[in-house]
């Protein structure tokens, strides 16, 4: 007997593309409006859920508790693998994976098993990240000035420091937050919940 599968991406080819994979394996695709109401009415079912924006991300913490998800990444490190296990996806495909792939992952998920790439693993093995360093207010205003496009230039005359000094502290807050540079700082910060304040 085959399976009650929903699958969630923005994108309608890569939807369809996988519904029309699951449905030709024998799997009932299903399209609910209210995917939460779907997954406590069906605990049974399988959702497989693009994780592209910070929605998603939300949307999986609250599936995890009503039904089995397997989170689909596009891209970005291992790390991301093991923040969808610890958000609460039972396996972990990249977007990119062949259908057989897609399939294996689904069936075996259902199944109880853990489907993950072994860079995931890897990742989870290490354990979860340190806990976010403590910034001041100020410092969250930066990172969220630069996550706007900002330039150092820019936020140097906002705050009343020399463009020299304004990439001094900078440094030193990137240092802090265990990063190289200004990008990194950026998705880090993201990471944590900053940039939303």
């Amino acid at each position: 007997m085959g399976l009650r599968v929903v699958v969630l991406d923005p994108l309608p080819m890569f939807r369809h593309g996988a519904e029309a994979v699951l449905s030709t394996a024998g799997h009932a695709v299903d399209a609910p409006g209210d995917v939460l109401a779907w997954a406590r009415h069906r605990r049974d079912g399988v959702v497989l859920l693009s994780l592209l924006t910070d929605t998603d991300w939300e949307l999986l913490e609250r599936l995890s508790d009503e039904s089995v998800v397997v989170a689909l990444l596009d891209g970005g490190p291992p790390a991301d693998g093991a923040r969808a296990v610890w958000a609460g996806a039972a396996g972990v495909v990249p977007r990119g994976a062949t259908a057989q792939a897609l399939l294996r992952a689904v069936e075996a998920t259902a199944d109880g098993q853990a489907v993950l790439p072994a860079a995931v693993v890897t990742a989870l093995a290490t354990g979860p990240p340190a806990p976010p360093p403590m910034l001041t207010p100020v410092q969250l205003s930066w990172l969220r000035q630069l996550s706007t496009g900002s330039t150092v230039a820019q936020l140097a005359g906002r705050a009343g420091y020399s463009e020299r000094e304004m990439f001094r502290l900078l440094k030193a807050l990137y240092r802090e937050m265990g990063v190289d540079d200004r990008i990194r700082a950026i998705l880090r910060a993201q990471e944590f919940g900053w940039l939303s304040g």
